[in-house]
């Protein structure tokens, strides 16, 4: 089940390779993505020691849960991944030219699962040739709608 997504990812980059990672949370955090208080808009992936974390998502506090303390909505979040992948990833990282970015979260099994992929972005003219594909399929779907009646 989709918790978020991130939309935009799709527009500015071309998709090439996912994984399915981990996330370390904090017991406000799950509870506020259970509310649905999350955004991975501005959101992106970094390695650092060979370690993946995922920064600049938006997990907003819910005022129930955390009436004393003031939690940081915007704080650096671990991605959880076998040392294999991360080796992999990282290894493709500096060497193909990609970056990594989070495509969704979602539950799995009662557990929060981030979705990352190795992504290139896309040219001017990439996106606007997928808008026009988009757009050409839409009227196809029109025309094709009202032919059928």
């Amino acid at each position: 089940m989709t918790i978020a997504d991130n939309k935009k990812a799709f527009h500015d980059y071309a998709i090439e390779d996912r994984y399915e990672a981990g996330v370390m949370l904090q017991g406000w955090e799950v509870k506020a993505i259970r509310a649905g208080r999350v955004q991975l808009k501005e959101a992106y992936v970094v390695a650092r020691n060979d370690e993946i974390f995922l920064f600049g998502a938006h997990v907003s506090s819910l005022s129930s849960t955390s009436s004393f303390s003031h939690p940081e909505a915007r704080r650096t979040r671990k991605l959880l991944l076998h040392a294999a992948q991360i080796k992999k990833l990282l290894g493709k990282v500096q060497q193909a030219g990609c970056t990594m970015v989070p495509l969704n979260l979602h539950w799995k099994k009662g557990r929060v699962k981030c979705d990352i992929a190795l992504a290139r972005g896309k040219k001017e003219y990439d996106k606007r040739d997928a808008e026009r594909e988009r757009d050409w399929n839409r009227e196809h779907q029109r025309i094709m709608k009202i032919h059928r009646r």
